[in-house]
């Protein structure tokens, strides 16, 4: 009998493009087989992770520094571009980010690493959703928000100004593509089922790539933001060449912001050091 294998990943677009065929059980592993798959918010992903709970998972790279003695980082099935960056938005007309507080989508999300990064110290926070964040903002429950996922796209549209585009920054900062999150399986695993879980990830980003109306059913079924047209920019820019293969940039991405991560004192040099992420 074949091992069953939990894995979770988040309900936006890019990752259920990624996932939808293997989720409905059209990539077969070799060596193993998939449970039915747990669609949460990525911080609760990040925070499953901590625990160790489930085999492969979608993790915030910022939460990757943190369990690398226990998850090692796929080859396959990154959130990792240029020009997709989280924003910091706000509804005033000016002021002092490092003054004020900011709604942050999770503690250990690339988010709030890369906001701490840009401002070079620590500012007063506030955790909530991803999807409560723009509408928190305007209530005035926070002076500004990190914004990622589909609110990239719709930010303007409810009156918000983009004070930083946090990815932009660190393009000119390093030179390197944003590493955002990744899938990530137990270090523990063979190297022939990290190799197998990798082939089914690749296969069904082809498999999506090659009939994306196929997907828009799933994709749907779990999407925050319903309108075709965002889901589809959604899915452009977060679904990549990094996507099916991370590579040598990307992983110097990667090792960047551990790098960075360790300098600001955020990750155990121990667990942010092993080669193999």
């Amino acid at each position: 009998m074949r091992r069953e294998l939990t894995l979770g990943f988040s309900p936006c677009p890019n990752d259920t493009f990624i996932f939808c065929a293997l989720a409905q059980g059209r990539i077969p592993l070799a060596h193993a087989r998939f449970a039915t798959p747990l669609l949460e918010d990525v911080e609760t992903l990040n925070n499953w992770a901590m625990q160790g709970r489930l085999d492969v998972t979608k993790l915030s790279v910022h939460a990757l520094g943190h369990v690398l003695d226990r998850y090692t980082l796929l080859e396959a099935g990154a959130a990792l571009g240029r020009g997709c960056g989280p924003l910091l938005v706000t509804a005033k007309a000016g002021g002092d980010p490092a003054a004020w507080t900011v709604a942050i989508p999770g503690q250990h999300t690339t988010a709030a690493l890369l906001l701490r990064l840009f401002l070079r110290q620590p500012c007063r926070t506030a955790v909530m959703r991803f999807d409560q964040i723009m509408d928190a903002v305007l209530a005035g429950q926070a002076d500004a928000g990190v914004i990622i996922h589909e609110s990239r796209f719709t930010y303007q549209a409810k009156g918000l100004r983009c004070v930083q585009d946090l990815g932009a920054w660190w393009e000119e900062e390093t030179g390197l593509p944003i590493p955002l999150g990744g899938i990530a399986a137990r270090r523990s695993f063979s190297a022939d089922l990290i190799e197998d879980i990798e082939k089914a990830v690749e296969a069904s980003i082809h498999q999506a790539q090659a009939d994306p109306a196929a997907c828009l059913p799933y994709i749907r079924q779990h999407a925050q933001e319903l309108d075709d047209t965002v889901i589809a920019a959604h899915v452009s820019l977060y679904v990549n060449d990094f996507s099916l293969r991370l590579g040598e940039e990307g992983r110097a991405a990667v090792h960047e912001l551990l790098r960075r991560g360790r300098e600001a004192g955020i990750f155990q040099p121990a667990h942010s050091c092993i080669s193999r992420i």
